[in-house]
């Protein structure tokens, strides 16, 4: 029991920093979403390069500062990455489709809660499957400083 009390703290300190990382990679991203609209990029494209470049970001700032992995590159980090992602959005267009079938057409709360089922999922997927230590090697998420950040 006194272990969980004590996890407690570092589980709340992580998902926080997931949150911060996902409001920067959310503005990043929909950054370049509007940028690539006004230069005449499309709506694919540009929802393509945001994206993109979000993910990329969310990505490299998880590995370093949310779970702690700044020593490097596990073999298919990146991968199980993209398809923890993948299984978070479908996650979430199931909610959307669902709701849509259901005659909610346009409604936010159904994206809402379609992006917290999503959120969830990015979350755990990213701290059970993406960046996990190898064998004797246990993710220092505990002592993670923002990249950059004096010691």
């Amino acid at each position: 029991m006194g272990r969980m009390r004590s996890a407690l703290p570092s589980d709340v300190s992580r998902l926080l920093r997931f949150g911060a990382v996902g409001l920067l990679n959310t503005a990043l991203g929909y950054t370049l979403i509007l940028a690539g609209l006004a230069l005449g990029l499309g709506d694919i494209v540009s929802n393509a390069a945001g994206y993109a470049a979000g993910l990329t970001l969310g990505f490299f700032l998880n590995r370093q500062w949310t779970f702690g992995r700044a020593g490097g590159f596990r073999p298919g980090a990146a991968t199980r990455y993209a398809v923890t992602f993948v299984v978070a959005y479908s996650a979430n267009l199931g909610i959307v489709i669902a709701a849509m079938s259901a005659g909610f057409i346009e409604n936010p709360f159904v994206h809402l809660a379609g992006n917290c089922l999503y959120s969830i999922i990015f979350y755990l997927g990213s701290a059970r499957f993406v960046f996990v230590g190898g064998a004797g090697e246990p993710v220092a998420a505990t002592n993670a400083k923002w990249p950059g950040a004096a010691t």
